[in-house]
């Protein structure tokens, strides 16, 4: 006769799709109840996995029913496990946040909405801190529009993975001196990334933990635009030493570079400063203009508004854009350039903080 531990044993094979965790672990299902020829259990999926309900009972029907004697399985409904707030762990991830071994700090670059330039920024922070005698990773956490690859010129290379499932390791990929993994990476340039939440949360902590990061002083992590399941994702997996946030003068920029600023204080995660971007343009015939297409002051209002640091005003040049067409970003391609000295600046800047954020609350 078919036991309940052998019931049990059963459905720990099925797995949460973004953690790769048992649910049984994860405590989404219980009660199992053996009474042949049916096998009873309860389900309790928190709302973020409603999407997989469909698949787990199909997976746990046909893995009962291959026992000996069982005909039938009854799911019975039951209120999912509390998720507590916002900060509270989610997607199937424990509350507690863990270090990435040899990782000393994780920094990253986020902004409220698309096209404020929040990957040129995040690249030319992570090559300014290479340049600066920092040992740098990459992670290019924007899985829907990742375009670190080609800013850095490795659009055309694929990273060595080695092992498979949990023991499965990606070699990042090395260019000016920062170690870099990214889905655009792994992915053909013209296939669109469809995934929800769950997914996107699996791959980013693969990214995170599963990459051979080696020992660095600092992990940049260019976040999507917005507030969404990648934000949360990260601030709930790993210690962070802080969030730079980026933004055009524009209003309509400032109004969504708020929301996510507010959302990195609700979540815990200290706010570095902010970075204007796009600042005023600069003619490449007349070196010495400034023409504020966007407006001015925007990115002050925002630092004074939240009493954090406006670390660097990043203008608008030609080159700049060239040279993130080109892979060649424009700190290594263009270090004399006005873009470039902002850059470095801003590197400095956020690493003092970022230091000062990472030693707050350690014993002395």
């Amino acid at each position: 006769m078919v036991t309940a531990e052998q019931a049990v044993s059963c459905l720990e094979q099925v797995k949460d799709a973004g953690s790769g965790r048992p649910v049984m672990e994860l405590g989404w299902i219980d009660q199992v109840r053996v009474a042949p020829p049916r096998v009873v259990f309860r389900l309790m999926l928190p709302g973020f996995a409603q999407s997989q309900r469909e698949r787990i009972a199909d997976e746990a029907r046909t893995l009962l029913t291959q026992l000996d004697g069982i005909e039938e399985v009854q799911i019975e409904v039951g209120q999912p496990p509390s998720q507590g707030g916002i900060g509270q762990a989610g997607h199937g991830q424990p509350a507690e946040r863990q270090p990435i071994p040899g990782v000393r700090q994780v920094i990253a670059v986020s902004s409220g909405k698309g096209g404020v330039g929040k990957s040129t920024v995040a690249v030319n922070l992570a090559c300014a801190l290479a340049q600066q005698g920092h040992r740098v990773g990459l992670l290019d956490a924007d899985i829907y529009g990742p375009n670190v690859p080609t800013m850095l010129g490795v659009a055309d290379c694929t990273p060595e993975v080695q092992g498979s499932g949990d023991q499965q390791r990606i070699i990042p990929i090395e260019s000016c001196g920062v170690a870099m993994v990214s889905m655009g990476l792994l992915i053909d340039e013209h296939q669109p990334v469809i995934w929800r939440g769950p997914m996107l949360n699996g791959i980013i902590r693969q990214f995170l933990y599963q990459a051979e990061w080696g020992e660095r002083d600092v992990l940049v992590v260019d976040l999507p635009p917005g507030t969404g399941d990648a934000q949360l994702s990260l601030a709930q997996a790993v210690p962070m030493a802080g969030v730079v946030i980026v933004t055009t003068p524009q209003q309509v920029s400032l109004q969504d570079a708020r929301r996510g600023l507010a959302m990195f204080r609700q979540l815990g995660i200290p706010v570095l400063g902010v970075a204007e971007n796009m600042t005023a343009f600069i003619p490449p015939d007349l070196p010495d203009r400034r023409y504020a297409l966007f407006g001015s002051g925007g990115g002050a209002t925002l630092a004074q508004d939240y009493d954090v640091p406006l670390l660097a005003q990043i203008p608008m040049e030609m080159p700049l854009q060239e040279a993130g067409d080109a892979g060649r970003p424009i700190v290594t391609s263009r270090p004399d350039s006005t873009s470039a000295q902002e850059f470095r600046q801003l590197a400095e800047a956020v690493f003092h903080a970022a230091s000062l954020a990472d030693t707050v609350g350690q014993p002395t």
